[in-house]
């Protein structure tokens, strides 16, 4: 995909001098001690490494006193560049939330949809070892008899295909809840005496994403104008007969993994294997960036996640996801719980996304295309 990285100054960026990024230097400090005591990212298409950001993770151990000195340490350590994609003159985002859900740990009449854990047929898939002919889009398949093939989907996992194997985490009222946890990829699981639970991203069936909100554009069902996830989640609640046909459209089906909720302001740990920050994390394409990587947001028309100012925010690139493609195209995490999910339901905006380049590599891309 073709896009043009131009350089720009600090003080070009729309409300830059607004913006306090102290927030992100936590995470980067968390990123900086995964990176050293874990395993590097991965490095994106576009080539900005671990290696290249490491000065700076290890300059933000340093004590900063306020959003000024915050501001003034990305100032000193990287260059903004603007992206602009070869097809468009601006990004898109969405945003994402971590819900939380009632749930039993056992079935009974009314909580009866279950969140599953990982299958053992459930195998990654790499050039290695995947089939002539599969799609390359599939990073899980079903290993059976020694052969690999795709896992059953979304419909015949909700069919009963993994009924027996003892593989629920725990179950909740709603199967439009619990799909809705799978587009966001985890949850707080809230049990009859108070305590929560986490469940996180662990595996899926391989099969690609497949929007509901745009199959009930397509159909006239939602105007794409109003389109939100109240709005999708208003017009099932209408149309119950129809719950199935329109979930089963989308044939990627999340399996999760249980962890505890060990500090409550945080997010829950994504792609980048860090905690994510409220409000400061964003979901990338993780082919083309590494996460890690800071970026400084902007949007005109979003407004109500700042109090009615437009959107201008320092992020810290920490987690992917399936509809996440593009080197201008973000998902926002705006917290935990419902409060954050009212904020993130309308967001689906234009957005201006500059990347925060370590000054040391930025020569690379002065004069350089992706």
């Amino acid at each position: 995909m073709a896009f043009e990285l131009e350089p720009v100054a600090f003080s070009e960026l729309p409300g830059w001098q607004q913006d306090d990024p102290t927030p992100v230097l936590d995470a980067l400090r968390r990123c900086h001690h995964h990176v050293t005591t874990v395993k590097p990212y991965r490095t994106g298409s576009l080539g900005v490494s671990v290696a290249d950001l490491l000065p700076a993770y290890e300059a933000a151990g340093a004590v900063f006193s306020g959003a000024s000195q915050a501001r003034n340490f990305f100032e000193d350590q990287f260059v903004p560049f603007r992206i602009r994609p070869g097809d468009s003159e601006t990004g898109f985002v969405t945003a994402f939330y971590e819900p939380e859900v009632e749930v039993r740990a056992t079935a009974d009449e009314e909580f009866r949809f279950p969140f599953y854990r990982r299958p053992a047929d459930l195998v990654d898939i790499d050039e290695e070892n995947r089939p002539e002919g599969m799609d390359p889009y599939f990073a899980f398949g079903r290993l059976r008899d020694g052969r690999i093939n795709e896992y059953p989907d979304r419909r015949a996992i909700e069919e009963g295909f993994l009924n027996g194997r003892g593989l629920e985490i725990a179950y909740a009222r709603s199967k439009v809840d619990v799909f809705f946890i799978h587009v966001q990829g985890a949850a707080r699981l809230v049990y009859p005496d108070g305590s929560r639970r986490r469940i996180t991203y662990a595996a899926k069936t391989g099969h690609r994403f497949s929007a509901i909100g745009k199959l009930l554009i397509e159909r006239g069902e939602i105007d794409a104008a109003t389109v939100s996830m109240a709005s999708i989640r208003g017009w099932l609640a209408a149309h119950p007969e129809k719950i199935d046909e329109v979930l089963w459209h989308n044939r990627s089906f999340i399996f999760f993994r249980e962890a505890p909720v060990e500090d409550e302001d945080l997010g829950p740990v994504a792609a980048a294997k860090v905690p994510l920050e409220p409000g400061r994390s964003l979901a990338v394409d993780r082919l083309i960036h590494t996460f890690g990587i800071p970026f400084y947001i902007t949007s005109e028309t979003l407004t109500h996640l700042d109090g009615g100012r437009p959107f201008g925010r320092l992020m810290l690139a920490l987690d992917t996801g399936s509809a996440i493609v593009g080197p201008a195209r973000g998902d926002i995490f705006t917290g935990s719980g419902e409060a954050a999910g009212e904020l993130a339901g309308s967001v689906r905006n234009d957005a201006d996304f500059f990347m925060l380049v370590p000054r040391a590599a930025a020569a690379r891309y002065r004069h350089g295309q992706g």
